[in-house]
């Protein structure tokens, strides 16, 4: 136990929703017969959930600011067909395309944003005024018709990394996307390693560091290898590929940047991140554009995985979405959360709808184990807040998201402090 704790930062109920990931692969992998960790399995998952794992990232922000949107299912859905028509109507290309649904989201997240930030509605009703709004507007631009999108624009929803280079029975590019990501993860807890020693904080033991890094890049390789020997034409998908850019700049914005660490200070307390000179009309305003934006590239890398735009597209995303958040760690009240701890909370909730869907469970079996599984994972996390413990993914990436020159206070020591200001002040 001593071990485990050194190895897992101190406090292993921290990594409660990456044990639980990786006890759900290993029973379905065992009770399907081997089907669950197979290459076209894993990539099929991948494919079919990356959308959902995108609006995770923006619904993440929006939470942790304290707010909730409602309405990225229909902003998804319009944006979708609003495109679909602009390429077979108006005859643009392809990327013309990408460019306008993401100025759209812009738009309507500028509105939603204009009306939670500027105006004080609540963020609650604001998007389910937008959930419906935009569900009307998807259904009346579109018609209730199914409207296909050309083939370059199916590629970034259906997409694969290209064959390059020699004949090595592998996709050779996927190949070195897993070398770069297992160098960058080296180099990473390397550099952090010795920031702190030059801080002259504590550092954990050589075989610490060692043992880590071989499972972080034991488990790269082993997805590299099943991306990459995939039946012939697929490799790594694109979707996979934006997602894993994604992950990348907004861990970096909510972890390394001004905007990020004012986001946390308002959803943990406005008042006294208002007293320290946050803007908190700019951040509300911010993220809640951000998130229609992300909406509308979810929409897209949807419409071009299915081929086509339909009237019933977006419906319940912002639920799994929501519970993807919850499920990685994130806090109700605001204030806490990670992206990487929300991508961990949509994969437990991916892997759980691949694994009852192999076995052969029924929709409405799924529906309450799924339901279940949210209800006991945030009851899990407010257990140990109520203990004074930070939450699930808390200390997941403490590495990652510690900022060059020092070690920066957690979410909930953020929280912890503005509540200490707002009663001095």
């Amino acid at each position: 136990m001593n071990a485990l704790k050194k190895l897992f930062g101190g406090n292993t109920r921290q990594f409660g929703m990456i044990f639980a990931l990786v006890a759900l692969i290993i029973f379905f992998q065992i009770a399907t017969e081997g089907r669950t960790l197979t290459p076209g399995n894993v990539i099929n998952l991948f494919n079919g959930n990356s959308y959902i794992l995108i609006l995770a990232i923006g619904m993440v922000l929006v939470i942790i600011a304290g707010h909730i949107d409602l309405s990225v299912g229909s902003v998804a859905a319009f944006v979708g067909v609003t495109v679909a028509l602009a390429i077979r109507d108006w005859g643009i290309p392809w990327y013309a395309g990408i460019l306008l649904g993401l100025a759209l989201g812009a738009l309507i997240g500028a509105w939603q944003g204009f009306w939670t930030a500027y105006v004080g509605i609540p963020a609650f009703i604001v998007t389910l005024a937008g959930m419906l709004l935009f569900r009307g507007f998807n259904q009346f631009v579109g018609k209730s018709n199914t409207i296909p999108v050309p083939s370059d624009f199916q590629y970034i929803g259906s997409g694969y990394l290209p064959e390059v280079g020699p004949n090595t029975g592998f996709n050779n590019l996927t190949l070195l996307l897993g070398l770069l990501a297992v160098a960058f993860v080296v180099f990473s807890e390397l550099r952090n390693r010795r920031t702190a020693k030059a801080l002259g904080a504590e550092v954990p033991e050589g075989w610490v560091v060692a043992t880590k890094l071989i499972l972080v890049c034991g488990a790269i390789l082993y997805a590299t290898y099943l991306f990459a020997t995939g039946r012939p034409g697929t490799s790594f998908p694109i979707p996979g590929l934006i997602l894993a850019v994604m992950v990348l700049v907004y861990g970096f914005i909510a972890s390394k940047t001004v905007i990020g660490r004012h986001i946390y200070a308002v959803g943990g307390n406005r008042h006294a991140a208002e007293l320290s000179g946050v803007q908190s009309k700019k951040v509300n305003f911010m993220v809640m554009m951000n998130m229609a934006i992300l909406a509308g590239l979810a929409g897209m890398i949807f419409v071009g995985r299915s081929t086509a735009s339909g009237p019933f597209d977006g419906v319940g995303w912002e639920l799994d979405a929501i519970a993807a958040v919850f499920i990685g760690g994130a806090a109700v009240t605001g204030g806490v959360g990670t992206v990487i701890g929300s991508i961990v909370g949509g994969l437990v909730m991916a892997v759980l709808n691949n694994g009852l869907q192999l076995l052969g469970v029924g929709a409405d079996l799924t529906q309450i184990i799924k339901g279940l599984v949210l209800l006991i994972a945030v009851a899990f996390d407010v257990y140990n807040k109520s203990q004074g413990k930070r939450s699930i993914i808390g200390m997941l990436t403490q590495g990652f998201n510690r900022p060059s020159g020092g070690t920066p206070l957690q979410p909930d020591e953020v929280t912890s402090t503005k509540e200490t200001i707002s009663r001095e002040a």
